[in-house]
């Protein structure tokens, strides 16, 4: 067995930090790399050793293989980790390393190529007799063949990036007359986000349940399933929180599927982490949607229902050991997690890159913060928002989803805005307490969800914003040595010659 004893992350952010903690646990050297956007971000700071990749656009840093791949050769690496997004399902990457005689934590890339690229996997389940949902079983050349396959199968209509994941280069298409635009829009962010701009088509199921099934294999043959995670709270098809145990899976339903997600790993050679994702439509009837070959963002709740460190194991089967264990775990009690992100969910969810000027983290029994921030950190433009996740675990689902609720409330971030409260209104959602509920619930409800504006909260803004810009102004005057009163000086102010009395 080859034994890892310096790790590189070709990744940032809070998944960098996640794999640094595993390995420093295990004894573990790591190696982390950052673009010039990134030279001050946490993850650089927790590594052993941090190395420059290049200018801010992820195709010339952390889509770079050959100066990841560099980096690694100089800083004598015996693994790379690639972590989810970027690198963490390109087949040519894992190949790389391999040549290089690095060993990627992953799968190899022939299962990669199998399941990773869409249409192959859908094409591959097709023949293994698991139901998929009806669409296209190669990338689309181009959107006139794209168009004729739409008005076949009939609208509404999904575009996917064919080697992507996370809701990236994905659009729903409502008519013929929505596919052009939908179309350009869906190939762009797919080449920006993966290096590759193949897209595909499949129906659009109405009011579906996403849930997906966490698989781990090792290279002597074993294969197990870790249970499902229910992921149907979305917005614009990107998970906001998911929670496992799933309310609409029974035991023999999570058998039926855990088994059908085992023989698909297996009939590929898979090694490693992966997920099969399944759409759920309203009979329970499941159809296979697609594999991620790679760690998923929503681990953390598998490993509060389970209690396993899943990096860990990716990191004993990556150095050629058997799985621990040879049969699955039966969930223990419930966990949710909230993605936060820096958007504006009132603004059609527009990032909000910037400082962050303070930051206070929950804590408390059983709850648990994935960071990839800090008071001072500016949230870069260009990549993904998610700035953190945060995940609760309880007794039971309603016991979960207090404990996470109340985490949110104790959440505070400045100089930014987040979706924090948009999160804990998704939390108070009568469907969602009820466990009631698919993948349009965020769209169908998304005024509600941002709530009406309270007219107190409104006066208390407004008078905070004139206390600021006082100091402000203030602070300016006595650095050109003039008096520290200065009614005058501000750009407005809401009564003249008045001053501010705070006591």
């Amino acid at each position: 067995m080859a034994r890892i004893r310096k790790l590189l992350i070709s990744n940032r952010g809070e998944i960098a930090i996640r794999v640094i903690r595993t390995c420093r646990q295990r004894g573990i050297e790591t190696v982390a790399i950052y673009s010039e956007a990134d030279r001050a971000a946490p993850h650089v700071r927790a590594a052993d050793e941090a190395y420059c990749v290049g200018p801010p656009p992820s195709r010339d840093s952390y889509l770079a293989q050959e100066k990841i791949l560099e980096v690694a050769r100089r800083a004598r690496v015996d693994a790379i980790h690639p972590g989810y997004g970027f690198l963490s399902e390109n087949a040519s990457f894992a190949r790389a390393c391999q040549s290089a005689g690095i060993i990627f934590i992953g799968p190899p890339a022939s299962a990669m190529e199998s399941m990773g690229e869409k249409t192959r996997a859908r094409t591959a389940m097709s023949r293994a007799g698991i139901p998929v949902v009806p669409g296209s079983t190669e990338p689309l050349r181009n959107a006139k063949d794209a168009q004729l396959l739409a008005d076949q199968i009939g609208y509404p209509v999904m575009l996917k990036a064919a080697s992507g994941g996370g809701g990236k280069g994905m659009r729903k298409v409502d008519s013929a007359a929505d596919f052009a635009s939908a179309w350009r829009a869906a190939k762009g962010e797919a080449l920006n986000a993966f290096g590759n701009d193949a897209v595909y088509l499949e129906k659009f199921l109405d009011r579906p349940r996403h849930v997906e099934i966490q698989v781990f294999a090792d290279s002597h043959g074993g294969c197990i399933h870790l249970n499902e995670r229910e992921c149907s709270a979305q917005r614009r098809h990107q998970k906001v929180i998911e929670e496992t145990p799933s309310t609409i899976v029974d035991q023999r339903m999570r058998e039926a599927m855990g088994q059908v997600a085992v023989r698909a790993a297996t009939a590929v050679g898979y090694v490693g982490a992966g997920t099969i994702e399944f759409l759920v439509d309203s009979q329970r009837s499941f159809y296979f949607l697609e594999m991620n070959t790679r760690l998923q963002v929503e681990h953390p709740v598998t490993e509060w229902v389970t209690g396993l460190d899943l990096v860990a194991w990716q990191i004993r089967v990556a150095e050629g050991e058997r799985l621990p264990i040879d049969r699955p775990l039966s969930p223990r009690g419930h966990a949710v997690e909230a993605r936060v992100y820096a958007e504006d969910p009132a603004e059609g969810f527009l990032p909000s890159p910037g400082r962050i000027t303070y930051l206070r983290s929950p804590g408390g029994p059983f709850v648990r913060e994935d960071s990839g921030v800090e008071t001072g950190y500016v949230v870069p433009s260009e990549y993904d928002p998610m700035i953190a996740k945060l995940s609760a675990w309880a007794p039971t689902r309603r016991e979960a989803i207090a404990r996470l609720r109340s985490a949110l409330d104790e959440y505070a971030v400045t100089g930014i805005t987040t979706n924090i409260r948009y999160l804990a209104a998704i939390l108070d959602h009568p469907s969602f307490l009820a466990g009631d509920y698919d993948t349009g619930l965020l769209t169908r409800e998304h005024q509600k969800l941002l709530g009406a504006i309270d007219p107190q909260q409104e006066e208390l803004a407004l008078i905070a914003s004139a206390v600021l810009a006082y100091e402000r102004d203030a602070r300016r005057a006595r650095s050109m040595g003039k008096q520290s009163e200065l009614p005058g000086i501000s750009a407005w102010r809401l009564a003249p010659k008045r001053r501010w009395d705070r006591r």
